[in-house]
């Protein structure tokens, strides 16, 4: 087995350098500033139309399976997980303060991106045999650019289903029974009861997981942000000056593990591509589902998930781990700590024993992200397979919950995951820019007025 993993390894990791290198990072980048530049800012300019989009109620003949908000929260519940807590220190302890800068830059045009996916999965969704709205990158590929891109599609779908398995699911299970096992809690139980909770939601399909997800998602989010804002206030007089070493270290050239400037800025986009996943393709498959008459309405609500996800939540964790400098601290060992324990070691910093957030966050979090990514994986299974794989899919997924609470995680393994989930966004950048003149021609003809909004 050990060598089965190291040659594993060793063929993924120059792939992954390339995927998860300049050449994917860059792209992503780019296509979010084509795509801002096309709708001359309006994503930004309209943040909070979207707010007001979220709390309308859905209109009377409107089609889809869940609200416009429940498609929000579903989107949010597989971006908000350990990204959001341990992504970011990782950020921070490799690139330094600065790379929470660049995480900042990708995220704004990354709205615009966000915006075209859901744009575009409204706009060429389908309704399946059970009468369910189901769309996405492998559909607006397939019938935005016609049938001789089905090949692109399948390959999206293929990647997309591929990927869940690890990033989505196991890796989550994994750190949530790892996380109760240092409070005693034997990986077994673990992984039973995680499994059997995941199965009792998955086997209601979309709806179940949104309401699910609508209920978990801004609880958990108010909790934390709110924990964070106690730390801040407590530490108040430091906030200014966090924000100055952001800025400063964003532009010294310098990485907190030794790099070049560009170390900084990959590191910052990498980390911020990953909290957010706009570019990826996943978020769209959920908005697809919602209730909403129109495709440049949903797409106002679902950018507001990158502007929640990493320009809120992200931002409070970066700066409770700056203000309180737990990112100079060491371990046993003499290391910098990095990941869920920077964060911890922040909180507990900032205010001793308040460590225990960062904990509850991870686990929730950790969840809802399995949930999240389990219509993903479901989505991508049956346009490839047929509506039959659903069940054997759910069943399946399960599985994988429980084997990887109990059995631990494979580095190699996981690192094929992470490239696969990287190999998703190929696919889907190539099709929002084939597509992006749809989606700059529908969102010209939108009227983005209160009448039009809540009446028509």
């Amino acid at each position: 087995m050990e060598s089965f993993n190291a040659s594993l390894e060793a063929f993924n990791a120059p792939v992954n350098s390339l995927v998860w290198g300049w050449p994917t990072v860059g792209l992503i980048a780019i296509t979010g500033i084509f795509l801002m530049v096309g709708l001359r800012f309006m994503p930004l300019q309209r943040l909070v139309y979207g707010v007001r989009m979220v709390l309308l109620p859905s209109k009377d003949g409107s089609e889809g399976e869940i609200t416009p908000f429940q498609a929000l929260m579903t989107s949010l519940s597989a971006t908000i997980g350990t990204g959001n807590i341990a992504g970011v220190a990782g950020a921070i302890a490799v690139g330094g303060p600065g790379a929470v800068f660049w995480m900042w830059i990708i995220a704004i045009f990354g709205i615009a991106t966000k915006y075209a996916e859901a744009v575009l999965a409204v706009k060429f969704r389908e309704t399946d045999g059970s009468g369910n709205h189901v769309g996405g990158p492998m559909y607006y590929i397939r019938n935005g650019l016609g049938s001789q891109w089905s090949w692109l599609a399948s390959l999206f779908a293929l990647f997309g289903m591929l990927a869940g398995f690890g990033i989505g699911n196991g890796v989550q299970a994994f750190e949530v029974s790892s996380a109760l096992e240092t409070a005693g809690i034997p990986r077994l139980i673990t992984g039973v009861v995680l499994g059997a909770s995941v199965f009792a939601v998955v086997i209601g399909g979309i709806r179940r997981i949104a309401k699910a997800a609508s209920t978990l998602v801004p609880l958990m989010s108010i909790l934390y942000i709110g924990a964070c804002l106690v730390l801040l206030i407590l530490n108040a007089s430091e906030v200014p000056s966090a924000f100055g070493t952001i800025f400063g270290n964003a532009f010294s050239g310098e990485a907190a593990a030794g790099g070049a400037f560009g170390q900084v800025v990959l590191m910052g986009f990498k980390r911020g591509i990953f909290s957010n996943e706009a570019g990826l393709g996943s978020a769209p498959i959920a908005h697809a589902a919602a209730r909403t008459d129109d495709p440049v309405r949903q797409g106002t609500v679902a950018m507001l998930g990158t502007f929640i996800d990493t320009l809120v939540i992200c931002t409070m964790t970066a700066l409770v781990i700056i203000t309180s400098q737990a990112n100079t601290l060491l371990d046993e060992a003499g290391n910098r700590l990095s990941g869920a324990n920077l964060s911890i070691a922040a909180f507990n910093q900032g205010l001793p024993g308040s460590g225990f957030v960062v904990t509850i966050g991870l686990i929730v979090f950790a969840f809802t992200t399995i949930l999240g990514w389990s219509f993903y994986g479901e989505r991508c299974t049956s346009y490839l397979f047929g509506d039959r794989a659903i069940l054997p899919f759910r069943l399946l997924w399960v599985a994988m919950v429980v084997f990887a609470s109990i059995a631990g995680t494979s580095g190699a393994l996981w690192g094929v995951a992470d490239t696969l989930n990287g190999l998703m966004a190929l696919p889907n950048l190539i099709a929002l820019l084939l597509l992006s003149g749809t989606v700059f021609k529908l969102t010209r003809n939108y009227q983005f007025t209160p009448h039009q909004s809540e009446t028509d």
